[in-house]
């Protein structure tokens, strides 16, 4: 029997879900999906500068994964750069951070955005 996949942790969910060109309407076709999940390792690695290492603990995950996860995520946003795809960020196994403890950096928590401070 395999393992059960672990609910991976996102501190908050993006503001706009779907990027794209701005001179096309894209097509079903032309649509890249991203999963919530793998969007968290792009924000946590990219932009807030974590390692996988840190982004791994920030998400309760382990660091191959978080790698795995990432490297899925950057190759879906160069598709919808060089290929002029739409990007829609949805889905995947993630639970919300409630804010608690352990939660890294509240400025970012989904809770701290909804008003529900600290």
């Amino acid at each position: 029997m395999p393992r059960p996949k672990k609910w991976r942790k996102v501190c908050r969910l993006p503001d706009t879900n779907r990027f794209g060109p701005l001179d096309s309407h894209a097509d079903a076709g032309d649509i890249v999906n991203m999963t919530v999940d793998e969007y968290e390792t792009i924000r946590l690695i990219d932009l807030e500068g974590l390692t996988q290492e840190e982004c791994a603990g920030q998400m309760n995950i382990s660091r191959t994964t978080v790698q795995g996860i990432y490297n899925e995520a950057r190759r879906k946003l160069a598709e919808s750069l060089v290929n002029g795809k739409e990007l829609q960020i949805e889905g995947g196994r993630y639970l919300l951070c409630d804010g608690g403890r352990e939660c890294w950096n509240k400025k970012h928590c989904h809770r701290r955005r909804q008003g529900n401070g600290f």
